[in-house]
């Protein structure tokens, strides 16, 4: 890994965040924010129950339990696409769908290969390993 990529490695484990900083979890399409980063989300950064989607608070909703990798790669290109038009905010995207919804980050890393040149995105470091 680049001196760069370094950089933009989410951290393991977040408990707060600077004011520019949005916290991205995998969500399910309900907004039914009960386990894992999704809770964290509701709990600490605003997630709304009953939102899936988007922007909420100070986090962002990536759907991952809806099916398999091809149901979330819309998804995840409207996130990339949203960090695009919102270069003021720092994204931390934490290892989506590697969680309760059962995929590697093997399955879900290329997802993000776009993402690898978009400079306010930093991801696991368990997707850079495989981008």
């Amino acid at each position: 890994m680049d001196r760069i990529t370094q950089q933009r490695i989410t951290p393991e484990w977040i408990d707060c965040l600077k004011e520019n900083e949005v916290f991205v979890f995998g969500s399910n399409l309900a907004g039914m924010h009960g386990g894992g980063a999704a809770r964290v989300a509701r709990l600490r950064f605003g997630a709304i129950m009953g939102q899936g989607v988007g922007m909420q608070g100070q986090s962002y909703g990536i759907p991952t339990m809806q099916g398999g990798v091809d149901t979330i790669r819309p998804y995840v290109d409207e996130f990339i696409n949203y960090a695009k038009a919102h270069p003021e905010k720092h994204f931390l995207v934490t290892p989506i769908g590697c969680g309760i919804a059962g995929f590697e980050p093997e399955d879900i890393a290329p997802l993000f290969e776009e993402a690898r040149l978009v400079q306010n995105v930093s991801l696991p470091e368990s997707f850079w390993k495989v981008l």
